[in-house]
């Protein structure tokens, strides 16, 4: 399927720091809990994460992640998650999360 470009720009894919990380207990399926920077106009955000394979969450504090900002709020068990924190699955399908090569400032967009 193909998308137009106006249609990609909808996306609205911003780079975050995570400020906090919690294993979520009542997830069905193993995850985290993420509290997200993403700079001043968007603000912290959480987010429901399956990436226990390849992070633990004291590794994830202060490291920067991608994530899209404009889907609506999903609640998942008792954790609302605001965001949604981008990755690619490895050879075993286990998800590593998508981050710049360099430090750049919270709420830098994607384009």
């Amino acid at each position: 399927m193909s998308i137009t470009s106006e249609d990609f720009e909808r996306i609205d894919i911003r780079l975050g720091t995570v400020i906090d990380a919690r294993i979520f207990p009542e997830a069905r399926k193993p995850a985290l809990q993420l509290w997200i920077d993403f700079g001043p106009e968007i603000g912290v955000r959480r987010s429901s994460a399956q990436i226990t394979v390849h992070y633990h969450p004291d590794q994830l504090i202060g490291r920067q992640v991608l994530g899209v900002v404009n889907f609506p709020p999903r609640q998942i068990g008792p954790f609302l998650s605001e965001a949604l924190t981008l990755g690619l699955a490895d050879e075993d399908g286990a998800v590593v999360l998508v981050r710049p090569d360099f430090k750049l400032p919270d709420g830098a967009r994607l384009f």
